[in-house]
């Protein structure tokens, strides 16, 4: 199945806007869980996770995004602080645009609107899928709903061909598993012919 790549909005529209690039290095903090919602944030170039910790220090990493994806906008519609925090995983470029100005861009472009209600929705539906893939004590059921939750993201329509570019311990912090039994589990689904490991690429 085909899905939008959420959200990616032309830059120049962005900055029309009142948008302004920032640097960031690797492993700096974007925002912080409670913190205030005051941006949209599209990312030029980098890797952003976007995570939490549970009470015992455990990581749990939400997702992981890149190059012209963008993050943090349900809440600006909530007028909720963040839940999770979003740190750089590498030095990034980011585009941030003021809320207000974000909200002035929508209003004079319908059809970004309608793509943003598209976007968010096909978040909350993947996310749910993910979301009874990790109720499953199945790993193999958990990986699977992992990887197309991830896969909805990009616009690979295909067999084997979407490289899912996580490390080992990144996938089992995104479904609590321990990193031993992620690595089996992908042995036994690239048996299965679920998935193709190449040089230790996994490709879905």
């Amino acid at each position: 199945m085909k899905t939008i790549s959420c959200m990616n909005i032309d830059e120049s529209l962005l900055y029309s806007f009142g948008a302004e690039g920032r640097d960031y290095k690797k492993r700096e903090t974007v925002f912080k869980e409670e913190d205030h919602a005051l941006y949209y944030f599209q990312i030029r170039e980098g890797k952003v996770k976007l995570n939490n910790y549970n009470e015992n220090g455990k990581e749990f990493i939400h997702n992981i995004l890149g190059k012209k994806q963008s993050f943090g906008e349900a809440m600006l519609f909530l007028s909720q602080d963040y839940p999770i925090n979003a740190v750089c995983l590498e030095d990034s470029q980011i585009i941030r645009l003021p809320k207000n100005n974000f909200f002035e861009m929508l209003s004079q472009n319908p059809n970004l609107s309608l793509e943003m209600n598209a976007c968010l929705s096909q978040e909350v539906y993947y996310k749910l899928k993910m979301m009874q893939g990790l109720a499953s004590q199945n790993p193999m059921q958990r990986l699977k709903g992992l990887l197309d939750y991830l896969k909805s993201y990009h616009d690979e329509d295909c067999h084997h061909c979407f490289h899912i570019a996580f490390t080992r311990q990144q996938i089992a912090n995104l479904t609590g598993l321990r990193v031993e039994t992620v690595i089996r589990t992908l042995k036994k689904m690239e048996k299965e012919g679920s998935i193709t490991l190449q040089d230790r690429k996994i490709l879905y």
